[in-house]
């Protein structure tokens, strides 16, 4: 009987094991980069189990006799570990995340590389993930939100480039000039602006904020460096093609509302101005009334809708990657396009070629070369169509068949109504034609050899950079009628650029006693810097209406007089430099560099000499700390540094001879005064000062970084005054400080296998004064007489100066009853119900110069950003904010109606000005907008420039290829808004205005694309 039952055991554990035979299954597939290049040597082990191989050559892996139901383990070295469920699948190809939260990870700094936990400066990287996002010309549009104690201000001209604010404003200029310009380090080679830079060619962005990091770069870096890495290929590696690409349009947001007609007849009759009622009795008997209201003209322009259009936008790229043995390649092509909101030949094309190749020549001899080619082509918008459309009036028409003498096309002419100018914007639009056609060649090629294997490397470097832009601007002729004609003329200028760098580096690395890590760098560099600039002007072209004639020579040869020009520029520059970085036990950090820099631009003093030193404690590393699980990482650092501004003039000023008659005894005397104001400049001085740590905790899940920084710029160029000789000259004559403090924090987690997230905030606070003014009034005057900015001690750089409003007289005893207002009265100065009420801020019963105060800073004083990423299974969503506050806007276009009052006015003053007892508080009357007692510079005209900006929204999708038929590859796609949503109060387009003037700012599109993604 047991034998029996023996017996039929066997065919039943037989049978088990067919299904559990069954239930086995062979896994293959290929383990890839996020860049699509295959893993070599992955792990792929199934879990809890040592059941696993390593992927080969290709990052293919095949795994025999694994349960359906079983999960796979990925890891690889620098990349963030997964889990996959097999779920029966018998082909599961993998992409792995570089980990970014690595305290491995290898950051690029001037002229080589350190580990991120090493680094005692203020380092911020921004990968390829993030900048890929931005669908935008410049890739610096990516940083925008996105790294602590950067402001990016944004232009929506086709083209243009963002300005880059790093720490504040450490010169007196407030515009994007040469002075205020970020250093780009771009493979090594010195840019100041990266327009010709495709965005999806980036590997990294580092963004180096601190003197202490930026000082290796000396008189380049005083506004900061930002280190771009460009893809490169991989050695051992099969050739992959990628496209990607993305279209999409582009609408103008937050649209400026004007006064419509009805709004505009109103002002216009309570303003009490006879001249601007007939205005409309003339254009009612010329254009007929409307029916809805007969009081009103049969015309109601929107004049902003008539000028803005929709945009395309377009991006495609194709590259092809992949490496030998011994040889590493990267080559690629970009076409980018971008039409203007601007409804004129308003756009911007360009067209890219880059190589890329390291070429592993002997065992210890490497070279490499790099090239860009980048050829585009910009037509800039008429900014003056912006400004014209803001004053012109409703009641006009765009095109007028009764204009018969416009020609070649009858546009209306506010003239015919009576008023001073055309107003109509659409002559300027399409009359001018204005191209930029900018070519670039950019090169570098290195050779590098190991003088002592794995310690002492040479590399030598030579870079070079030639730029040449061809401008031409064209005035076509027309005639407006009403004597408003115009004839034509050409302008053209040819301005060519040639940059050149060599560089030699010696660097060694060692270990000793397997504590102490060294690392010594020293190096020369040698730069030759060459500009030439030719402009030629001419007029009354022949055969105008051809392109084919927009040339000097078809202009008339007697208008050339005094309008052929030509200059030249050469600099040369010649530095010493190195740095020691030392670490015990990767516990206690130094780091060391110094630069000598010397400038042919100065003459004084040619040399300059900037050192920096930084120190860092990894706490988490000391012994005591072992038992303390909180902290997974913890390192205090603090950092000081030197460098040096040189993009500014090498002289100002001048020798002057005045002849002068005195009275002496009512007998007047003539003599000869001679003054000298010409001075030697020399560079201005940045000397910083930081504290900060970083902090991950929660199993590396939360990570910290804090910043507090005092940034001071010495020798400060600015304008002084010379009460002798009565004018005014640059001189190294300031102290401008920047000061604040930084954070950035971010927490990532994975809620299971299939679903992982991110969150990150950063914030910034910057305050922004002049601590020192070497003139003799105590101030520094900028902007015009009527719309005044002052730098004071104390105050920041171009503050908006003057007088302060506390609210609108309501009703003639109100008048009676104020001091100030009879005062005027007395004086002859009308004031009535509706005017505005200043502060009388020294009391002594009248509103003069005394009673100006600072009204506030264009410059924020807090900005922030965050971030929030979800992954589930093939499906991405991602969304980046930023925002800014503290920073005021002077709304110039809006005040310059002290200089013309028969034009609009926008639809916000229309709505809230007073008209009448308890109206409105705060905006003055019809009439008291063209009253001299209400247009003096006050914060009517200020305004709070604060803004919340949902920048990025993006939804993502893999396509496997392992669920497509056939051998088909991934393919990524994505749907894109960037900056669909602006909050802001302030009356214009856009809160984003450079110098914080604005007379009339280009709209910043909201923009909506498509893309696709596919590695071949």
């Amino acid at each position: 009987m047991k034998i029996k039952s023996k017996l039929l055991l066997i065919p039943f554990l037989l049978f088990q094991a067919v299904l559990l035979a069954q239930n086995d299954i062979t896994i293959s597939g290929t383990v890839t980069d996020d860049q699509g290049q295959p893993l070599p040597g992955a792990s792929v082990v199934l879990e809890g189990t040592t059941t696993g191989i390593q992927t080969d050559f290709d990052g293919n892996y095949t795994l025999d006799n694994v349960p359906g139901d079983g999960t796979l383990v990925f890891s690889y070295v620098g990349f963030t570990s997964q889990t996959v469920p097999i779920n029966n699948r018998t082909t599961i190809n993998l992409t792995m995340q570089e980990d970014t939260q690595s305290l491995d990870e290898v950051v690029v700094v001037g002229y080589g590389t350190q580990k991120k936990a090493d680094l005692t400066g203020s380092i911020a990287t921004v990968d390829a993930e993030q900048i890929e996002k931005t669908p935008s010309a410049n890739p610096l549009q990516s940083l925008q939100g996105k790294v602590a104690g950067v402001q990016i201000v944004t232009t929506g001209t086709p083209g243009g480039s963002p300005n880059v604010r790093i720490r504040g404003l450490g010169t007196y200029d407030s515009d994007d000039s040469a002075a205020t310009k970020v250093l780009y380090v771009v493979d090594g080679m010195f840019y100041s602006n990266i327009d010709f830079l495709n965005p999806n060619d980036i590997k990294s962005m580092n963004v180096l904020k601190d003197a202490s990091s930026s000082a290796i770069y000396g008189v380049r870096a005083a506004n900061g460096v930002i280190i771009i890495e460009t893809k490169s290929g991989g050695k051992n590696r099969k050739p992959t093609i990628e496209y990607n690409g993305y279209t999409g349009i582009q609408r103008a947001q937050n649209v400026l509302q004007m006064a419509n007609a009805e709004q505009f007849v109103t002002m216009a009759v309570e303003s009490g101005s006879d001249a601007d009622v007939q205005y409309i009795l003339n254009a009612m008997q010329r254009y007929g009334r409307s029916r809805i209201n007969p009081n009103v003209p049969n015309v109601n322009t929107d004049w902003y809708d008539e000028i803005i259009r929709d945009g395309l936008i377009q991006n495609h790229s194709i590259s092809v990657t992949g490496g030998t043995e011994n040889v590493s390649y990267s080559l690629g092509t970009n076409y980018f396009s971008q039409e203007g909101l601007l409804d004129m030949k308003n756009e911007y094309e360009r067209f890219n070629i880059r190589s890329k190749l390291d070429v592993d020549v002997l065992d210890n001899l490497r070279m490499g070369v790099n090239t860009i080619f980048s050829n585009a082509t910009q037509q800039t918008p008429e900014d003056s169509a912006w400004f014209k459309a803001y004053f012109a009036v409703p009641i006009l028409p765009v095109f007028d068949d009764m204009n018969t003498a416009a020609t070649p096309t009858r546009y209306a002419n506010a003239q015919a109504l009576g008023y001073r100018g055309t107003q109509n914007p659409f002559p300027d639009m399409d009359y001018n034609d204005n191209r930029l056609k900018i070519r670039k060649l950019l090169a570098n090629i290195y050779l590098e050899t190991d003088l002592i294997k794995d310690k002492l490397t040479f590399k030598t470097t030579y870079n070079i950079d030639f730029s040449a832009l061809e401008e031409r601007y064209v005035n076509l002729p027309y005639n407006m009628g009403f004597g408003d004609q115009r004839i034509s003329d050409i302008n053209r200028k040819q301005n060519n650029y040639y940059n050149q760098i060599w560089d030699n580096v010696l660097t060694y690395t060692d270990t000793y006693a397997d504590d102490h890590n060294v690392t010594v760098m020293a190096g020369t560099s040698f730069r030759d810097e060459a500009a030439n600039r030719f402009e030629a002007t001419g007029s009354d072209i022949a055969g105008i209406n051809y392109e084919t004639s927009w040339y000097l020579d078809f202009a008339d040869p007697l208008s050339f007089n005094n309008n052929v020009e030509e200059d030249n520029s050469r600099i040369y520059g010649q530095s010493y430099f190195g740095r020691v970085s030392y670490n015990f036990k990767n516990r206690y950090l130094l780091y060391g560099t110094f630069r000598a820099d010397r400038s042919s631009k100065f003459t004084k003093e040619q040399w300059g000499y900037f050192p920096s030193v930084g120190a860092g404690w990894v706490v988490s590393q000391e012994p005591f700390m072992e038992n303390v699980g909180f902290f997974d990482f913890l390192k205090l650092r603090a950092a000081w540094g030197r460098l040096g501004n040189d993009n500014v003039p090498a002289s100002a000023g001048a020798n002057t001879i005045s002849n002068e008659t005195v009275d002496l005894g009512d007998t007047p005397n003539t003599g000869v005064t001679a003054t000298s104001t010409f001075t030697d400049l020399t560079w201005e001085v940045v000397e910083e000062l930081d504290f900060g740590f970083n902090m991950n905790i929660l199993n590396n899940r939360l990570s910290l970084e804090a910043d507090y920084y005092i940034r001071d710029t010495e020798d400060a160029i600015m304008p002084v005054y010379i009460p002798i000789a009565n004018q005014t000259v640059s001189r190294n004559s300031g102290v401008i400080r920047n000061s604040g403090v930084e954070v950035a924090l971010n927490w990532s987690d994975e809620i299971t296998p299939d679903f992982t997230y991110t969150v990150g905030a950063n914030f910034t606070t910057v305050k922004n004064e002049a601590i020192e003014i070497e003139d003799s009034r105590g101030y520094i005057d900028s902007g015009s007489a009527e719309f005044r900015q002052r730098t004071i001690v104390g105050e920041p750089l171009y503050a908006f100066y003057g007088y302060e409003t506390t609210g609108v007289y309501q009703n003639q005893a109100q008048i009676d009853a104020d001091p100030v207002a009879q005062n005027a009265i007395a004086n002859g100065q009308n004031v009535e119900p509706g005017y505005l009420i200043f502060n009388d801020r020294d009391g002594d019963g009248a509103i003069t110069d005394q009673d100006r105060t600072v009204l506030g800073s264009f410059l924020p004083k807090f900005t922030y950003g965050g971030n929030i990423g979800l992954n589930y299974k093939d499906f991405g969503f991602s969304m980046n904010f930023y925002g800014q506050s503290g920073n005021k806007i002077l709304n110039r276009k809006r005040g310059e109606v002290i200089f013309t009052n028969d034009t609009n006015m926008d639809a916000d003053l229309a709505k809230n000005r007073w008209h009448g007892e308890g109206t409105s508080n705060s905006y003055p009357s019809s009439a008291g907008l063209r009253n001299s007692w209400n247009q003096r510079l006050s914060n009517f005209w200020v305004e709070d420039g604060d803004f919340f900006r949902i920048q990025n929204i993006q939804l993502a999708y893999t396509l496997r290829g392992d669920k497509l038929k056939g051998n088909m590859p991934d393919f990524k796609f994505t749907l894109t808004a960037e900056r669909p949503l602006t909050l802001f109060s302030y009356n214009g387009f856009n809160p984003e205005v450079s110098d914080g003037v604005d007379r009339q700012t280009y709209p910043v599109p909201a923009i909506y694309t498509i893309g696709v993604n596919v590695k071949l």
